[in-house]
């Protein structure tokens, strides 16, 4: 079953790449003689042509995070076959077409928002709506995995001083790339050497913090690295990451396909598991609350339009990076479920004895599972360690240090990544400001002071340590954001390239917007009290920000429907 998994994921994604996704970029999107935002706009900071690879790593790392793996880990408690579904069809038909439409619309806008594109195409109030939506979807952004992170790097203390030491090789190499004379070629390998390095002195050198100290650090870290300009620490350390990704994948395809191994989890448990808050959760429409970025995700849009379009070399390089990534991590995610699935169970070990009978795994057993393997991220490294150490012999503590460093690299490239969108959030929030008080402008502007602000919140939110509280809210806000956007970009379709396409974003679109709103609806309803007792803080924000979300919601779908309304007349 392992091996048949792999090679399926596999063939799917490359005959969807070179037809659909080739569709996509020649029919839909076209071409343009107008030289791409960051070559005409290269301002040093923020707009920065990138190799097509070196910003693949950067794009990848920063949509990846956390996402592919904690979702995935949490929904095996419906089945393996329910999760891999909806990873696989919401892959190539949702996820990939929204993150190359977004990235491509943001282009084609002089690398703008994906917010300031609704509030072109569906009028200011439009764009105050989703300004804010997205504004407080980034706050659940950092507040989740700023809180994942900090417990890997309790639970895993190789990966923190691994990512320390990482950090610094990223440093050097961005001077290598971008400040000396030195070949590509020459600069990668040299990168390369630092990052081994980096992943060794993991296994010598474990940092033992507290999480608290951890989150505090993160506070401080996350500031710094989204106000200085990219190709000091983003482009490079993203860079790294992607080599980083392609040996994980790589040696994980290789034990998958070598294994042959049954799963020990069976394929379907129950329509309605207990997931989320200890309460029975449907299926559907509860599903996007859990599994997000391995399948599809709004957040995709910010980093596509956010950062990525300023940083896009030309335009034919955009289905590599947007549709080709999403495909790249919904096969992620394919590995977490193969790797767990299969050799879960002997993870384990001495915490086995009374939960090895593959019946227990229903109800209760994904919680007692993942707790006593120290997290979600720790259940997925273990689990992949365990599979790869007796496949290619690879020492297993070695291997668990690279995959906990592997989520951890990533998912702290999506933390810094979104303070630095929620920055450019920050400053397009102000911009009313000029006219009341220049002062306040400048004050709320300032790249630092920008910074700081969502980070707070943010770090705030993480301070509890229940991330599984902020998980369902951060995985259904960033799911109806891909609705909104999906939504956004079929009204692009229709007024900017060719109407008679519009479909192939507004379908999907509309049947996301459907799933989501309904599953936040319930997740409002019926597990927020329960937070908020246990809970108070933590769980009042949370409750708060999904109302409110809920609110900004109807108002951006009533003024795309508006759009569409007035286009016709």
């Amino acid at each position: 079953m392992s091996t048949l998994l792999i090679i399926f994921a596999l063939s799917i994604y490359l005959i969807f790449y070179f037809t659909y996704g080739k569709f996509l970029q020649k029919r839909i999107v076209g071409e343009t003689e107008i030289e791409v935002p960051s070559k005409r706009m290269n301002d040093g900071v923020d707009y920065i042509p990138a190799h097509r690879l070196v910003l693949f790593g950067h794009h990848f790392a920063s949509i990846a995070g956390a996402g592919p793996i904690v979702g995935p880990v949490l929904a095996l408690a419906w089945g393996w076959l329910p999760a891999i579904l909806w990873i696989w069809i919401g892959n190539v038909l949702i996820g990939a077409v929204h993150d190359y439409l977004s990235l491509m619309v943001s282009v084609r806008y002089d690398g703008k928002s994906i917010q300031y594109v609704a509030k072109d195409l569906l009028g200011k109030n439009a764009g105050i709506s989703f300004l804010w939506f997205v504004l407080f979807l980034v706050i659940l952004v950092i507040g989740a995995f700023a809180a994942i992170i900090a417990d890997t790097f309790v639970s895993v203390p190789g990966s923190s001083t691994a990512y320390i030491l990482q950090i610094i090789a990223a440093l050097i190499l961005g001077v290598l790339l971008y400040r000396s004379k030195l070949p590509f070629w020459l600069s990668s390998l040299i990168g390369i050497i630092l990052l081994a390095f980096s992943i060794y002195g993991g296994f010598l050198w474990p940092i033992h913090l507290t999480y608290h100290t951890w989150i505090i650090i993160l506070f401080f870290y996350i500031i710094i690295a989204s106000a200085i300009p990219v190709n000091i620490l983003l482009q490079p350390r993203d860079y790294l990451n992607s080599y980083l990704l392609y040996f994980g994948m790589l040696v994980g395809i290789v034990a998958a396909l070598m294994s042959l191994k049954s799963f020990d989890i069976p394929a379907f448990t129950s329509f309605s598991a207990n997931v989320i808050g200890g309460k029975s959760t449907p299926y559907w429409p509860a599903i996007p609350l859990i599994i997000a970025c391995g399948a599809l995700s709004g957040f995709h849009s910010m980093v596509a339009s956010g950062t990525s379009s300023k940083q896009l070399a030309s335009e034919g390089d955009g289905l590599f990076i947007g549709y080709g990534s999403m495909l790249t991590e919904g096969f992620l995610s394919t590995i977490v479920i193969v790797s767990i699935g299969a050799f879960g169970f002997t993870a384990l070990g001495s915490h086995s004895t009374a939960l090895a009978n593959a019946h227990l795994f229903g109800q209760n057993y994904i919680s007692q599972f993942v707790g006593n393997l120290g997290g979600a991220v720790a259940a997925f490294s273990k689990s992949y360690a365990t599979m790869v150490s007796s496949m290619l012999h690879i020492g297993y503590n070695f291997m668990v240090i690279i995959a906990s460093m592997w989520v951890a690299a990533f998912a702290l490239t999506t933390l810094d990544t979104t303070n630095r969108i929620a920055r450019y959030i920050v400053v397009e929030i102000s911009e009313p400001l000029q006219k009341e008080s220049i002062t306040l402008y400048k004050f709320f502007t300032n790249r630092w002071i920008a910074s700081i602000i969502p980070a707070f919140f943010g770090i705030l939110l993480a301070w509890t340590k229940k991330y599984t509280v902020l998980w369902p809210a951060f995985s259904g806000a960033n799911q109806l954001l891909a609705s909104i956007a999906l939504i956004t970009v079929s009204v692009w379709i229709y007024k900017k390239l060719n109407r008679k396409y519009l479909y192939y974003a507004l379908i999907p679109g509309v049947f996301l917007w459907i799933t989501v709103t309904g599953a936040l609806i319930w997740y409002t309803i019926l597990i927020v009290p329960g937070y908020v007792k246990s809970n108070p803080l933590q769980g009042f924000l949370v409750g708060i920000i999904m109302v409110i979300m809920l609110i900004l919601n109807f108002v951006l779908l009533f003024s795309m429907r508006s759009s569409f309304k007035k286009e016709e007349e």
